[in-house]
C-alpha cells in the first residue's frame, strides 16, 4: 500500500469511529414524492427537511462535501426523520448515465467457467432501463427461462473525472452499493458484448442504498453472500478481485469521462446458477438475497 494510500485509510478510520451512525443515502417514495435521504436504523432522515438539498441522488453529489455536511446535520434532527416501513426505496441512483459491468473479475468465477484470465478488464453495459430497487421483483421474461443471478459489489462515481490515477482513484468514487447483475444465459451469448443479455427490464436490481465511501475502511476486504431462498449460492470476498475498484476507474477513465453518478459493478464470485448440476436458474416464487458486509442487504422476489 502506497503512503498516499495509507494516509487516506488511516483518515477514514478516524472519521469512522467517531461517527455514530454509517452515512447510507437513500432515494425514496413517501406520499407520492420522490425525495433523498439517509437511514438510521429503522427510520429515514428525510431530505426535504433542508430546502436546499435536491430531491435527485445524482444532484446531490454533483454538490459533494456541502451537501453531505447538510445531511449530517439533518441527522441530528429528531423531527425529521419517517419510519422506513411507511417509505418504498427506489434504487439509489434510478437511471444511472452509465451502467458499467465486468466480467471475469473474480479468479473462483473464472475457475468455474474454465476460461482464461483475462489480459485486461473485459467491460460491459447494461441499460439504465433494467434497474429496480430493493424489494421490487426481477421477472422471468417469455423468451427465455435462463434467468441467473450475479451478487456483485458496486461503486459509484463521485466526481467527473478522465485519465485518473490508480493512486487518486479513491478520491472519485461517492459510495458503494450492492447490485444483482441479473443475466439471461442464453441471449448473454448470442453477441459478444453481452449487453442485451445484461439488460432485459428488471434485470438491474440495485440498493438498498449507497454507503459514502469514507464509511467502507477498504472495499476490497468486505465478505459476499448471495441466497436464493435460503440456499446460501455464493459465499466470498472482494479480496478476490482480479482487478480492484481503483484499477477499473483507472483503466476506464483512459477511454471516457466518469460522471457523477455513474454506477460501476465489480464482478461476481463463484456460485452462479449457470454452473451449477442441475443448473441453478432463478424460478418464479422465489428470493434472492444479496449481503455484503459494511453495507447491507439488496432482496428482491422472482416472478
Amino acid at each position: 500500500m502506497s503512503k498516499c494510500r495509507k494516509v487516506v485509510v488511516l483518515k477514514n478510520f478516524i472519521q469512522h469511529i467517531n461517527s455514530e451512525e454509517l452515512m447510507k443515502l437513500a432515494t425514496f417514495t413517501y406520499q407520492n414524492q420522490t425525495r433523498i435521504g439517509a437511514v438510521i436504523e429503522n427510520q429515514i432522515v428525510d431530505g426535504l427537511g433542508d430546502a436546499s438539498l435536491p430531491t435527485d441522488m445524482i444532484e446531490f453529489l454533483e454538490q459533494g462535501d456541502s451537501a453531505l455536511q447538510k445531511m449530517q446535520a439533518l441527522m441530528s434532527i429528531e423531527k425529521n426523520r419517517i419510519p422506513l416501513a411507511d417509505v418504498n426505496l427506489l434504487a439509489p441512483i434510478p437511471r444511472p448515465k452509465k451502467f458499467l459491468g465486468i466480467g471475469l473479475n473474480y479468479a473462483d468465477h473464472i475457475d468455474e467457467t474454465g476460461l482464461e484470465k483475462p489480459e485486461y478488464p473485459m467491460f460491459f453495459t447494461k441499460q439504465s432501463s433494467c434497474v429496480i430497487g430493493n424489494g421490487d421483483a426481477i421477472q422471468i421474461p417469455p423468451v427465455s427461462e435462463k434467468v441467473d443471478y450475479e451478487g456483485e459489489l458496486a461503486f459509484v462515481i463521485g466526481k467527473k473525472c478522465k485519465n485518473v490515477s490508480v493512486e487518486n482513484a479513491h478520491d472519485v468514487i461517492a459510495g458503494f452499493t450492492i447490485v444483482n447483475d441479473v443475466t439471461v444465459r442464453d441471449w448473454q451469448f448470442r453477441t459478444p458484448t453481452w449487453t442485451i443479455g445484461k439488460s432485459f427490464d428488471t434485470h438491474g436490481p440495485m440498493g438498498p442504498w449507497i454507503v459514502t465511501a469514507d464509511e467502507i475502511l477498504n472495499p476490497h476486504a468486505l465478505n459476499l453472500k448471495t441466497w436464493v431462498d435460503d440456499e446460501l449460492r455464493q459465499n466470498s470476498n472482494t479480496r478476490y478481485m482480479m482487478f480492484n475498484c481503483y484499477e477499473m476507474i483507472a483503466y476506464l477513465s483512459q477511454a471516457m469521462t466518469l460522471e457523477v453518478g455513474d454506477v460501476v459493478t465489480t464482478g461476481t464470485p463463484s456460485g452462479v446458477g449457470v454452473k451449477m448440476k442441475p443448473r441453478g436458474y432463478l424460478k418464479a416464487g422465489q428470493t434472492v438475497k444479496i449481503e455484503i458486509e459494511g453495507i447491507g442487504t439488496l432482496v428482491n422476489s422472482v416472478s
